[in-house]
């Protein structure tokens, strides 16, 4: 075999054994003598290949929900709750829930972490530190038969739906992602252990981690664009669209290069980049780049109204009662 080959093959060798083939069979679908099974797998954990992703996690716990995601531009997703079935979310994110739905403030995530008192403390600083508030909202069917609570994204762009069974059990993603999850689902956060990538890769020291085994739901904005990467792969991003990645993949950031293209290229002094093997989520538009060009058009911060369609500017905003000036 050709080293394309064998890449090949190793890919589908970790597939197979992370959607739970035994290891009877995976030993003779490919052939490994039953001696070597053990070194041929430390061989591809050696080789940065994800095995084990699929284990069972430590909080196996989140609740079974079922969900239909509404909208394209500002979205908002309903959830089914079957009766004793929890859905959490961030405070004020709710859009409507039906008679049977009881709503309680909770503190933390309501997570197994965050049982104890101490992890209640412990899960609501990590919250503090991402931005969010100290405690988060709790849905439960408290009726007999099955109920919706719906919730909606906070500006234009895409909710995200993630089965974190589905993808190692663990998500990182930008600060404010989180819209809402099945109850189980731990909701922390994850720093940025190199000073560069802190302070330039644009999203801080501090990004958000998702645990568990159920369903999550991360909100972006604009269009997402979901790109899977090999090993070894690497793409350059932006540094503000990105929107989520898998564990372990390698996050790092490099320089544009070039004086001329740093200070006048309009891209920023940086690039992030992301190593594969991982999937990561882009989002077209980033909040704070949707949020500067509000603020810089803004009349009262000296921007312009651009686009409003009249010949008679200022003096047709006084007629029409808009006295900005």
């Amino acid at each position: 075999m050709n080293k394309d080959e064998l890449a090949e093959r190793y890919k589908r060798f970790t597939e197979d054994y992370n959607n739970g083939n035994d290891r009877a069979a995976l030993c003779n679908k490919y052939n490994i003598p039953e001696k070597d099974f053990d070194a041929f797998i430390q061989f591809l954990k050696r080789k940065g290949f994800q095995l084990g992703v699929k284990s069972p996690a430590k909080f196996m716990t989140s609740h079974d929900i079922d969900f239909e995601i509404f909208g394209d531009d500002m979205q908002f997703v309903e959830i089914e709750l079957d009766p004793h079935e929890t859905a959490i979310a961030e405070a004020g994110a709710m859009m409507f829930m039906e008679s049977g739905i009881q709503m309680q403030t909770i503190f933390g995530d309501g997570s197994e972490q965050s049982n104890s008192i101490m992890g209640k403390i412990f899960g609501a600083g990590k919250r503090v530190l991402t931005g969010e508030s100290l405690f988060m909202t709790a849905f439960t069917n408290a009726g007999s038969g099955k109920q919706h609570v719906a919730f909606g994204a906070p500006y234009p762009g895409k909710i995200i739906a993630m089965d974190l069974s589905e993808i190692g059990g663990e998500l990182i993603c930008q600060k404010d992602a989180f819209l809402c999850a099945a109850k189980g689902v731990s909701v922390g956060i994850a720093f940025q252990k190199k000073f560069g990538v802190g302070l330039f890769g644009g999203e801080g020291f501090i990004l958000q981690k998702l645990q568990g085994d159920g369903y999550v739901f991360v909100h972006a904005g604009g269009t997402i664009v979901e790109k899977r990467l090999d090993h070894s792969e690497t793409i350059r991003i932006d540094t503000g669209c990105i929107a989520a990645f898998q564990s372990g993949m390698h996050y790092d950031i490099e320089f544009v290069g070039g004086i001329k293209t740093a200070l006048f290229g309009g891209e920023g002094l940086f690039f992030a980049s992301l190593t594969g093997p991982g999937t990561i989520w882009l989002q077209s538009l980033p909040f704070s780049r949707l949020a500067d060009r509000i603020i810089a058009s803004a009349p009262r911060t000296g921007g312009q109204m651009k686009g409003e369609g009249s010949v008679l500017g200022t003096i047709g905003n006084i007629f029409s009662g808009d006295n900005r000036v």
